[in-house]
C-alpha cells in the first residue's frame, strides 16, 4: 500500500514514523506480504502512516473538514488529523495500542468475521443465542456487522445467524477478537499511554466510535480511546450522526475505500470519494470544486471547506512565476500562474492571488506549493 506514495513529497513521514517507532516502517509498507501484515503489530503501524501520508497531500492542496471521523484505529488518524494528537504522540500511541492489543489477543485468542445480510438486532440475537463468548464488535452499515470472540463462539454464532437469515458470512484476516471483552487487558496499559500523549482540544470535532457524538475537548479521549478497545465500533451510527449534522459529503483518506462503501449503503444521497494513491488527488480537487455548497445559509453552516487554497507544482524543475500576475489578480479555474521547467502550472481554484511562495528561479519538487489563493 506504501508503493504509489514512494516518490511522493509525503513519504517523507515514513522516515519520521520510523525515527519515532524504532521499526522499518519502508520496508513494512513496500515489501510485507499478507501473513506479516497480519500481525496487528504491523497492520495498525502501516495503515495509520499510510493514512497521514494521504492526509498530508490532501492538505498541501488547501482543503479542510467540518469534522473529521475514523473506524477503529482510524480515529487515532482523524484525532492526528486535528491537532489533538502530534505526529509523533499518534505514532507512539499506535504502537503502543498495537502491542497491547496483541498481548491481549495472545493471551485470549479469538477471532473476527462479518455477517452480510441481516439485521443488527438478529446479528445480536445469534451472538446472545450462541450462549458463548462472542459479541457484536462493528456496527459497520445496514446488513454488515461484524461479531468476534472465540473461534467456537463464533462459529456458533454464524450457525444461527444463517438460519435466522444471514447471506453470507466473512471471516477477516486478523490476530485477535478486537472490540470485545477479550481486549480488556490493554485497557489498563493504554489509559497509562494516552494520558502521556495528552490529547489537546481542537477546532475540528471527531465523532467517537464509542458514542458516535462530536467531541472537541482534549480530556474526554483518555475515557473514549479505552473504552473503544472493548466497545463495539458503532460505525454506521456515527455517519448517521455526521449526516445529522449536515454534513453531505464524505471523502476517506487511506488505504483501500472500505469506509466509502459504507457511506453510500448508510446514507441515502451522500456525496463520497476516496482517496488512496497520488492519482487521486486531481479527482479529490474536482470532487471540491463541485461540491461547494448552495446557499449562504449552508456555507456558514457547514464550513466544509477552507476559504485559501494552495496551486501545488505539476511537475519538478525550475519555477518561472508570470510576470504579469501580481497579488490582488483574479485567478479562473486553470490559469497559467506560471512553469516549472516545460510544465505549466495551473490553478486547480478560482479565487484572488495572495502571494506566490516559490520564488523566481527556485528549484521545484512535484506537489510543492507555488501560489497562495483566496476563495472569492
Amino acid at each position: 500500500m506504501g508503493r504509489p506514495w514512494a516518490d511522493h513529497d509525503s513519504w517523507e513521514l515514513v522516515s519520521e514514523a520510523s525515527e519515532v517507532a524504532g521499526r522499518d516502517v519502508a520496508r513494512l509498507l513496500l515489501d510485507a506480504d499478507a501473513d506479516e501484515l497480519k500481525d496487528t503489530r504491523n497492520a495498525q503501524l502501516t495503515t495509520f502512516v499510510s493514512s497521514l501520508m494521504v492526509l498530508d497531500a490532501v492538505e498541501r492542496l488547501g482543503v479542510e473538514p467540518s469534522f473529521c471521523a475514523g473506524h477503529s484505529l482510524g480515529e487515532y488518524t482523524a484525532l492526528t488529523a486535528t491537532g489533538a494528537l502530534g505526529f509523533d504522540d499518534g505514532v507512539r500511541l499506535v504502537c503502543e495500542r498495537a502491542d497491547a492489543m496483541h498481548e491481549a489477543g495472545t493471551s485470549n485468542p479469538g477471532t473476527m468475521s462479518a455477517i452480510l445480510g441481516l439485521d443488527d438486532e438478529l446479528v445480536e440475537v445469534a451472538c446472545r443465542r450462541a450462549d458463548s463468548d462472542v459479541w457484536v464488535a462493528n456496527f459497520n452499515a445496514p446488513g454488515q456487522i461484524v461479531i468476534a470472540g472465540s473461534p467456537d463462539g463464533v462459529s456458533k454464532a454464524i450457525e444461527i445467524a444463517k438460519e435466522l437469515g444471514a447471506k453470507k458470512a466473512m471471516p477477516l484476516p486478523v490476530s485477535g477478537a478486537f472490540h470485545t471483552p477479550f481486549m480488556a487487558p490493554a485497557r489498563d496499559r493504554l489509559r497509562q499511554a494516552i494520558a502521556a500523549a495528552n490529547p489537546r482540544d481542537t477546532d475540528v470535532p471527531v465523532i467517537s466510535n464509542v458514542d458516535a457524538a462530536a467531541h472537541d475537548r482534549g480530556d474526554e479521549w483518555a475515557s473514549l480511546l479505552s473504552a473503544q478497545l472493548s466497545s463495539p465500533v458503532r460505525w454506521r451510527q456515527c455517519l448517521v450522526g455526521l449526516s445529522e449534522l449536515g454534513v453531505t459529503s464524505f471523502a476517506e483518506l487511506g488505504p483501500g475505500g472500505v469506509l466509502t462503501g459504507m457511506a453510500k449503503r448508510t446514507i441515502d444521497g451522500a456525496r463520497t470519494i476516496s482517496i488512496a494513491t497520488p492519482d487521486d488527488l486531481d479527482k479529490f480537487i474536482e470532487w471540491v470544486n463541485n461540491s461547494s455548497p448552495t446557499s449562504p445559509a449552508q456555507l456558514e453552516g457547514e464550513h466544509l471547506f477552507a476559504v485559501e487554497r494552495l496551486v501545488v507544482s505539476p511537475a519538478a524543475g525550475v519555477f518561472s512565476p508570470r510576470t504579469d500576475l501580481a497579488p490582488g489578480a483574479g485567478i479562473e479555474i486553470g490559469t497559467v500562474i506560471g512553469t516549472v521547467g516545460d510544465a505549466e502550472v495551473r490553478s486547480a481554484f478560482a479565487g484572488i492571488l495572495q502571494a506566490f511562495i516559490a520564488v523566481d528561479g527556485e528549484r521545484i519538487t512535484p506537489r510543492q506549493p507555488i501560489a497562495w489563493l483566496r476563495t472569492a
